[in-house]
C-alpha cells in the first residue's frame, strides 16, 4: 500500500430513503358495484448501512466518494399492492473504523468484526394504504398515511488499526527497518526523520505456521500530544494494540529520558494506553562492541523500570528471541 492511499479520516454525508406514500384507491370491477377500499401501503425506504471487511486496510474508497444515499420506497398500489422497498446502500470499511457524529464528535459505533453490520441513517416506513382505516362507520377511507421521510446527517470515519503489535519510537530510530525484516512489509526508508508519513502494517511470521501483526507509525516527538510532529495524528492506530514495543537506538544520549518523553506523550493522548504491555528494544546495537554492550547492559538493568533487549535490524542480531518475547507476552 503506498502512502497516497492510506485513508484513516473522512467526513461523509449520508442519506436513507423516503418511505412511499400509502395508496387510497378505491375497488372498481365490472358487475361489483361498491368494492370498498384496496389501497395497499407504501415501501419502506433504504437504509444505509455501514459494514465491516476484514480485507480493507484503508478508507481510501471513500477519498473522493463523500455522499452516499439510499432509494426511496415505491407507493403503495391497488388491490392491496405493497410499494418496494427503497434499495439499501453498503458500505464496507476496515475492522476497526470508528464512527462518529460530526456535529457532536460523539462515538455512535465502531465496526470490529468481519460481516458486522450496522445502520447509520434508517430508511422511513412507507405510508398505510386506505383499506387499514375501513370501519363500520367509515366503510370508505379515501385518505392513506404519506411515508415517513429518511434521515441525513453527516458522520466520520476513524480508522484505528487492529494490530498486536504497535512500534514506537523517535524519527529514525530504525521501526521501519525493523518491520521491514521482520514481515513482508516494503515501507519507504531513508537516513532522514520523518520518513514514514502514514502508519505500515506487516505480518510476521512465526513458528508452527502462527503470526502476529505489527504496526508501524510515524516518528512521536516531544510535544506530539499537543499537535508537534506527525505523530499525534496517528496515535489513535496504537490503541487497539495489545503490546507496545518502544525502539530507542543504541547511540541516544540518554536512553531512560527518551522513554519517558515516549510514554509521557502516550499518557497525555490516553492514559488507559498505559495499561498495555511495555517492552523496550535497544536498536541499532550492531554499534556497540562486547565492551560497550556490558557496560550499557549494568547501566540500564536498574534503571528502566520494563524488560528490554539489543537488537539490530540490518545485523540481522536477537530478533528471534525479540519474536518469542512478543508472542509470549502476547499469549499471556
Amino acid at each position: 500500500m503506498t502512502e497516497g492511499n492510506f485513508v484513516d479520516y473522512v467526513k461523509l454525508y449520508v442519506s436513507s430513503g423516503n418511505g412511499g406514500k400509502g395508496s387510497a384507491h378505491l375497488h372498481r370491477e365490472k358487475y361489483i358495484e361498491k368494492g370498498g377500499p384496496d389501497g395497499g401501503d407504501g415501501g419502506r425506504g433504504g437504509h444505509v448501512i455501514i459494514r465491516g471487511n476484514q480485507n480493507l486496510w484503508t478508507l481510501y474508497t471513500y477519498k473522493f466518494k463523500r455522499h452516499f444515499k439510499a432509494d426511496h420506497g415505491l407507493h403503495g398500489g391497488k388491490s392491496r399492492s405493497t410499494g418496494a422497498d427503497g434499495a439499501d446502500v453498503y458500505m464496507d470499511v476496515p475492522l476497526g473504523t470508528v464512527v462518529r457524529d460530526k456535529e457532536t464528535n460523539d462515538i455512535i459505533f465502531e465496526i470490529t468484526h468481519h460481516g458486522e453490520e450496522k445502520i447509520i441513517a434508517k430508511g422511513g416506513m412507507g405510508g398505510r394504504g386506505n383499506w387499514h382505516f375501513k370501519s363500520a362507520t367509515n366503510q370508505t377511507p379515501r385518505y392513506a398515511q404519506p411515508g415517513i421521510p429518511g434521515e441525513e446527517r453527516e458522520i466520520i470515519l476513524e480508522l484505528k488499526i487492529l494490530a498486536d503489535v504497535g512500534l514506537v519510537g523517535f524519527p529514525n530510530a530504525g521501526k521501519s527497518t525493523l518491520l521491514s525484516v521482520l514481515t513482508a512489509a516494503k515501507p519507504k526508508i531513508a537516513d532522514y526523520e520523518f520518513t514514514t508519513l502514514k502508519p505500515n502494517l506487516g505480518i510476521v511470521e512465526y513458528r508452527d505456521h502462527q503470526s502476529f501483526v505489527l504496526a508501524d507509525i510515524p516518528g512521536i516527538i516531544e510535544g506530539a500530544a499537543e499537535g508537534r510532529g506527525l505523530g499525534h495524528y496517528f496515535l489513535r492506530h496504537i490503541e487497539r494494540n495489545s503490546v507496545l514495543l518502544f525502539l530507542i537506538p543504541a547511540d541516544a544520549d540518554d536512553i531512560r529520558k527518551q522513554y519517558d518523553i515516549l510514554l509521557d506523550e502516550l499518557k497525555r493522548y490516553n492514559p488507559e494506553i498505559l495499561d498495555k504491555e511495555r517492552i523496550i528494544a535497544i536498536s541499532k546495537s550492531d554499534m556497540l562492541d562486547e565492551e560497550l554492550k556490558a557496560e550499557l547492559n549494568e547501566q540500564l538493568e536498574g534503571e528502566l523500570p520494563v524488560d528490554y533487549m539489543f537488537i539490530s535490524s540490518v545485523a540481522q542480531e536477537g530478533l528471534l528471541p525479540l519474536k518469542d518475547k512478543l508472542w509470549h507476552m502476547l499469549k499471556q
